[in-house]
């Protein structure tokens, strides 16, 4: 009778197990379902949004669709000063530089002044997903501030290109700080975030200038090695040619100063990019 109850015991325990055991079973099947549902529709995902950008650069007259960037880097670049661009005593001041330093097969687009508005462009930016950057002068963009509202709504970063576009280096160091921190003041007021980066106009700069904008909040100093028009690209390199991390700056302008509306200039930098292989990243995404 003992080992009769000691048998159906150790057959209770063994169907016990066996019971408990397939809840677990079935939990992983679900999962393994949830997981392969869930990657299906992260591709359903993926393969729309290449069709959206397909139709939207057929569209916009595109002749090829933009390569898509890479997801920004979990580890930002360590950024310095490109060499030949150094100011006396530049060690703790913000960086200047043309190119980004990273593998990734990538350009990124600037934008500078702010003088042409046209709603056109800022459609055709938003549908084809391109990502830039502007740096605007306050007494170009103060007629039209809802303009580049805008533009920030759909995720463009705002920075700073002084108040009036002036020769830094031949204004004193009160006069380059006015300058500077005044636009780090209106943006902030108007936009409601203070700029990380500064662009002198012109691209001309010296240590005063650097030393106001590093008091007024500025991180780093962007130039470019590209600039982009509605039927050409200049380049500061000898090879004449895009690379790898390269900022490419513009303008906003059109019919009035080029040959050609912003939207033209957007074909043909698209065009050159694409042709080269690489694709339009976020600035801020590698800074």
């Amino acid at each position: 009778m003992v080992l009769a109850a000691l048998l159906v015991a150790g057959l209770g325990t063994a169907c016990g197990s066996s019971e408990s055991a397939a809840p677990d079973k079935t939990e992983k099947t679900k999962a393994g379902k949830g997981a392969e549902s869930g990657a299906a529709g992260a591709l359903a995902q993926a393969k729309a949004a290449q069709q959206a950008r397909v139709a939207a650069a057929k569209r916009w007259g595109l002749v090829k669709t933009p390569l898509m960037a890479p997801a920004a880097p979990k580890e930002k670049p360590e950024i310095s000063t490109r060499e030949g661009f150094e100011v006396e005593d530049g060690d703790e001041l913000p960086h200047v530089f043309t190119t980004v330093p990273t593998e990734d097969k990538v350009v990124f687009l600037t934008i500078d002044d702010g003088a042409e508005k046209d709603p056109e462009f800022l459609k055709m930016m938003r549908e084809l997903k391109i990502p830039y950057t502007a740096f605007l002068s306050d007494y170009l963009v103060r007629d039209n501030y809802p303009y580049f509202k805008e533009m920030q709504a759909a995720g463009v970063t705002l920075n700073n290109h002084t108040l009036n576009h002036r020769y830094m280096p031949g204004l004193s160091y009160d006069q380059q700080r006015e300058e500077i921190c005044g636009q780090q003041d209106t943006i902030q007021r108007v936009f409601g975030k203070r700029p990380t980066l500064f662009r002198p106009p012109y691209g001309n700069y010296n240590q005063d200038t650097l030393k106001a904008a590093k008091s007024c909040g500025i991180k780093a100093v962007p130039l470019w090695n590209a600039e982009a028009f509605v039927n050409r690209m200049d380049y500061r390199e000898w090879d004449r040619d895009l690379h790898p991390g390269d900022i490419i700056l513009t303008h906003f302008r059109g019919k009035d100063d080029w040959k050609g509306s912003m939207p033209d200039m957007i074909r043909h930098v698209m065009k050159t990019v694409t042709d080269k292989g690489y694709a339009v990243a976020r600035l801020e995404d590698y800074l």
